[in-house]
């Protein structure tokens, strides 16, 4: 698109401010407008063609492209962290902000982030993310109970008070005052209210996984249960935006990346930035399969720490790479589980070759 209008959008609560460029790189239009579809949709109107707009990623971003992607030439929703280290110099307000993310387009300095297409992909996205919420909640409410508890010498675990009848017995081990053992009380009321609600989303979360298709094939990978099959489909959303398993791994932070400046030594490792989520849940899923015992993966994972000779965490890691090309396979060609088609030679390779 060089001979495009890029347009830029700097996007807020209640306005968004809005700089065209023309295709020799030149502002020919400022405009504010508030932030409805409508009204957006009326200053885009008056751009002439081709154009392309870019916004940056946030909370109203998925919205807008779902609204605005298919009434102009293209859309881009670009990663605000790049974008911050290539623009914070100059002057800063609303309008140089649209300008300068205009530029940056017009540039190919923008990298996109990816934006899911459907309300109802959207949704249950959310879904998923407002469960894992829940589950750090009640996480954070057992991490302060017991980080109290140890200030008064008594170490224990989450499963030594997550069920009730086992609360008594400690409350007996704490110091007879009586201000504290209100407060752990209130504290393990608390935690009951959390933990209640986490399982009411895991029901919720398990319902609407099992009416879509792509999840349920997910389910039936060893390591795999209606929670991890649904993260992974939610969060990835389609197989089609990784053109190989390679660019796969490296979003779910289990891939290779290299490192090299000058004459110095080459590093080799996985990334430091990655998606957390989606790390813990194919690494948990790698650990589940391979504690299983019954499955190929659980062989796999046998060979690379007795005949290979890895660690534990280098052998659950070539896992879970072999985990997930096996899912993002299922996902591309439409097909079920095949125990027998779990690739072997990819994953041994890549042991050989070191993977730190």
């Amino acid at each position: 698109m060089k001979r495009a209008y890029f347009i830029g959008i700097d996007v807020h609560c209640q306005s968004c401010e809005i700089a065209v460029l023309s295709p020799g790189g030149k502002v020919v239009q400022r405009e504010r407008c508030s932030t409805t579809i409508p009204e957006l949709l009326a200053v885009l109107r008056n751009v002439p063609r081709p154009c392309s707009v870019v916004i940056e990623e946030g909370p109203m971003a998925g919205w807008l492209w779902r609204n605005l992607h298919d009434k102009v030439g293209g859309m881009v929703v670009a990663e605000p962290r790049r974008n911050h280290l290539v623009s914070k110099d100059g002057d800063k307000d609303d309008d140089i902000d649209a300008e300068k993310l205009a530029l940056l387009h017009r540039g190919g300095f923008i990298k996109p982030v990816h934006q899911v297409a459907t309300l109802d992909q959207a949704v249950f996205k959310q879904l998923v993310a407002l469960y894992h919420y829940r589950v750090r909640q009640r996480v954070r409410e057992a991490h302060r109970i017991t980080h109290l508890l140890r200030q008064h010498g008594l170490v224990v675990r989450e499963r030594a008070y997550a069920a009730a009848e086992d609360r008594p017995a400690l409350l007996q081990r704490l110091p007879a005052q009586r201000m504290l053992l209100e407060l752990i009380g209130s504290m393990w009321t608390s935690y009951d209210a959390l933990a209640e609600q986490e399982e009411q989303w895991r029901q919720r979360l398990s319902r609407a996984a099992q009416k879509v298709e792509v999840v349920c094939r997910f389910q039936e990978l060893p390591g795999f249960g209606w929670i991890r099959a649904a993260t992974l489909y939610a969060y990835l959303d389609t197989p089609w935006r990784f053109a190989s398993k390679a660019a796969l791994w490296k979003y779910l932070g289990i891939g290779l990346e290299r490192k090299h400046s000058g004459k110095g030594k080459e590093y080799l490792g996985v990334p430091q930035l990655a998606h957390r989520l989606l790390k813990s849940t194919i690494l948990g899923a790698a650990r589940s399969a391979a504690a299983h015992g019954d499955n190929p993966f659980a062989d796999l994972h046998r060979r690379w720490l007795d005949d290979e000779g890895l660690s534990a965490q280098l052998a659950r890691r070539n896992v879970a790479r072999s985990l997930a090309a096996t899912a993002w396979g299922m996902w591309k060609s439409g097909d079920v589980y095949h125990p027998e088609w779990v690739g072997v030679a990819a994953t041994t390779k890549v042991a050989a070759k070191g993977f730190r």
